[in-house]
């Protein structure tokens, strides 16, 4: 199923593959995927074959705005889409011998014939939304929530311990680590600004969890290790909820355990609004810090 935006969604939070065993062994997973992010308009669709054509705009990084089809990671969710929709996307690209691109994350922001009314609105965080202040509780068991970091330059994003794909969980907490290293070397903007991981599997990532899990990318168990960068999460299923939404953070959990996600990271500015959205992983630590120093230098 697709996702709709506004006028769409899905049932609950079904989103497809991101940290998952069972992919389909055609599509692109794994260490050799590169994310970029789709938006564009359906010209037509070909349910055979499970590709659409799409009119979509650049997409940085990989190729110029043009018309062309597209393989769909789930070719049953084709029956979803109709010529003139415009939709976002992932675009999974594999870096092996042969370069394998497929669609996956397909969300429907808007619909050239409603069929349907929505059960769940996401939320792609723009520039200039106000971010609400969530609950949670961090690797100390101690309660923080979003808004006591206003004043400051926050980098949320979110992920799970037990991610088994290196390019999704570990790669965005990975590049976290470097920013975090980055930014201690300039003491006056590391003062401004505060990193945060949340966790959508609380029932796994319990504080002792994610501390130790913190304590791998940090590389420290010190009292003062984790003042800049908070790993969290909440039991609260409703918190969790409206943060996903919020955040577009679509999450399924599997038959075996396991968690289909996508990848959301956010900077929020030092007003407490979103400054800017990253989707998917291909973004990187310099991009970030640039953004963060751009930031803070137009807020002081």
């Amino acid at each position: 199923m697709i996702r709709r935006l506004l006028s769409f969604t899905l049932f609950a939070l079904f989103v497809l593959a991101g940290c998952h065993s069972g992919q389909n062994p055609n599509s692109p997973s794994g260490a050799n995927v590169t994310v970029y992010h789709l938006r564009g308009k359906v010209v037509s669709t070909d349910a055979p074959h499970g590709i659409v054509v799409l009119d979509h705009e650049a997409i940085p990084g990989f190729m110029d705005a043009m018309t062309m089809p597209y393989q769909l990671k789930d070719p049953s969710i084709i029956s979803e889409l109709h010529p003139g929709d415009v939709i976002t996307a992932d675009v999974l690209v594999s870096k092996s011998s042969e370069e394998t691109v497929v669609l996956d994350h397909i969300v429907v922001v808007a619909q050239a014939k409603p069929d349907y009314k929505p059960s769940v609105i996401y939320h792609v965080p723009a520039p200039g939304d106000h971010v609400p202040d969530f609950a949670l509780r961090n690797q100390d068991g101690r309660a923080i929530h979003l808004g006591q970091f206003k004043g400051k330059a926050v980098l949320l994003t979110f992920i799970y311990t037990r991610c088994p794909l290196p390019n999704f969980c570990p790669l965005v907490t990975h590049n976290f680590a470097v920013i975090n290293a980055t930014l201690a070397k300039n003491p006056a903007l590391y003062g401004k600004t505060h990193l945060i991981c949340v966790s959508f599997d609380p029932e796994h990532d319990t504080p002792e969890r994610l501390r130790a899990y913190g304590v791998t990318y940090i590389g420290s168990d010190d009292k003062k290790a984790f003042a800049h960068w908070d790993f969290a999460t909440t039991t609260d299923k409703a918190v969790l909820l409206e943060m996903a939404k919020f955040f577009d953070v679509g999450i399924t959990h599997g038959a075996d355990d396991s968690i289909t996600h996508t990848l959301s990271t956010t900077l929020i500015g030092p007003d407490g609004k979103v400054a800017a959205f990253y989707p998917g992983n291909e973004w990187t630590p310099e991009q970030v810090v640039g953004d963060v120093t751009k930031l803070e230098g137009n807020a002081g």
